[in-house]
């Protein structure tokens, strides 16, 4: 989603404050960010779009009754839902999982300044990761597996969650 108003702004602004950088890393990332609000996510597996509306009802959350705002859920979007998710599940703090989650795309490193080259990388991260042409192993993906026993690839995205805590807590 193009950020096109003040309410848009305000949107992404809430939305990017639910990231927790690590103490230390002093890089901004807007350019990234603004790029998976930008970037439609898209299910493709069956039940994944429980997702969906999880990071529809962000909306809600943020502005009661701007759920009904027909538009498509981003990546960024996602990421906060599923971080939220994750945290119910695993423990920790949401903010706190949505940088491992980021990390485990491998986008930590797209800090701003950006070139067209860190640009077209986070593209095909993303392409790879909506379209799940990544490792059969989740690897490419929000929950990466040591030791999976089925193709993540295959599995909507709450399954491959609880694969990854049940890992962590192994």
């Amino acid at each position: 989603m193009k950020i096109k108003t003040k309410r848009d702004l305000e949107y992404f602004e809430w939305l990017t404050s639910q990231i927790e950088i690590p103490a230390g890393n002093h890089n901004t990332y807007y350019n990234l960010f603004e790029r998976l609000h930008e970037t439609e996510f898209v299910w493709v597996v069956q039940g994944d779009d429980n997702r969906i509306m999880d990071a529809m009802d962000l909306r809600s959350e943020f502005i009661h009754g701007w759920k009904a705002v027909r538009r498509p859920v981003s990546v960024l979007e996602l990421l906060i839902g599923v971080s939220r998710r994750t945290e119910w599940v695993a423990g920790g703090t949401a903010p706190q999982w949505a940088w491992v989650l980021l990390k485990n795309l491998k986008l930590t490193k797209a800090s701003d300044p950006w070139n067209g080259a860190k640009a077209q990388r986070v593209d095909e991260i993303l392409e790879s990761f909506i379209w799940r042409t990544y490792e059969s192993d989740g690897q490419g993906g929000f929950f990466p597996l040591r030791f999976p026993n089925v193709d993540q690839r295959q599995l909507e995205i709450w399954y491959q969650m609880q694969a990854y805590a049940i890992e962590l807590a192994a």
